[in-house]
């Protein structure tokens, strides 16, 4: 009678302690997706484009056309060409800059 209540705590311990990792192996894709999902970027069109955090000469994005001006004149924006990216420095610069009219 001891020994059997004794596997069943046994098997009552392994079954929790595989529902808990199940679920905390089930919950980190979550926490890694949310943690970035606050800076979006989109890393190989700003390769492509040759993006760069500073500006080149009096081009920045500040005064491209497709600039998405952020919250305020320092916060980063937007940019029309590279959809998704949401941390474009207003002093950055790129190859598909084009002066605004």
């Amino acid at each position: 009678m001891q020994k059997e209540r004794k596997m069943n705590q046994d098997q009552t311990s392994r079954r929790r302690f595989l529902k808990i990792g199940g679920a905390t192996l089930a919950v980190i894709p979550l926490i890694v997706a949310s943690s970035s999902a606050g800076a979006a970027t989109n890393a190989a069109m700003r390769t492509a484009l040759k993006y760069q955090d500073k500006p080149e000469g009096d081009k920045s994005c500040s005064n491209c056309v497709h600039f998405v001006p952020g919250p305020s004149a320092q916060a980063p924006g937007g940019c029309k060409i590279m959809p998704g990216d949401t941390e474009i420095s207003p002093q950055g610069y790129c190859a598909a800059w084009v002066k605004k009219p």
